[in-house]
């Protein structure tokens, strides 16, 4: 495939024109995903590997697992990493997440993110190409073995961060809880005030005891179809 070469804060990225491309939903996640120490931190469906290059430079001194099942996004994840001159503490695994046990230590991270398909493979329209639809669609992977693989690699108290559908939260919430991953701090996102949020952001502790915070909305754009301040900020000095 042919590729473009993208910037966002201080991170470069190749990504596939006709394949899948990074969408302000990756910013969110980086942005949302917030700890005082991260010593070891993995990315579960890194895609070109945009989040996970992200927290590599937010928590400076991390080692970050990069993960990806398709191999065309795959390659473009290391190439990334040696774009941007981590390869001293960022790797990339071509791995299936339901199958991390033969990759990776039990229990041997602070943080975990993932920025999983919600969509069912029996609704809405799929997307074109292979690489987008297994990337937006439950094709390879449900959620609840995300949850699995997400619990079998965080320490307890380490923290799963994700980026969900809000009208599939109950399954969600049933998912997590059967892994031992305890839904701590929720943030609804809408597209701008008064419309209806189409995405949540998920903070999730192993072995914690109960407790939900619910923070205040975050709107992505203003009415005149710019972002607003909150997402600007997100983006950085790179945009």
């Amino acid at each position: 495939m042919k590729t473009s070469l993208d910037g966002i804060r201080d991170v470069k990225i190749y990504q596939n024109i006709d394949g899948y491309r990074f969408s302000v939903d990756a910013v969110l996640l980086y942005a949302f995903a917030e700890m005082k120490y991260a010593r070891r931190i993995a990315d579960l469906g890194t895609g070109s590997g945009i989040i996970g290059l992200l927290l590599a430079k937010k928590y400076r001194h991390s080692e970050v697992a990069l993960v990806e099942l398709q191999e065309s996004l795959y390659k473009l994840a290391v190439r990334n990493v040696r774009l941007n001159g981590l390869d001293d503490r960022v790797s990339v695994t071509q791995a299936d997440i339901k199958h991390l046990r033969d990759k990776f230590d039990y229990m041997s991270f602070d943080m975990v993110v993932s920025n999983p398909p919600f969509r069912k493979p029996s609704t809405g329209r799929l997307s074109e190409g292979q690489e987008r639809a297994v990337a937006r669609h439950e094709i390879a992977l449900k959620f609840s073995d995300l949850s699995l693989s997400a619990s079998y690699l965080l320490k307890a108290k380490g923290r799963f961060f994700m980026i969900y559908h809000p009208g599939r939260l109950a399954e969600v919430f049933e998912s997590l809880r059967s892994a031992r991953l305890e839904p701590k701090r929720l943030r609804f996102v809408h597209n701008s005030q008064g419309a209806e949020s189409k995405i949540v952001l998920i903070e999730a502790v192993r072995e914690s005891r109960p407790g939900l915070k619910i923070e205040p909305p975050l709107f992505i754009y203003n009415p005149d179809g710019s972002y607003t301040e909150e997402v600007s900020a997100m983006y950085g000095d790179g945009r």
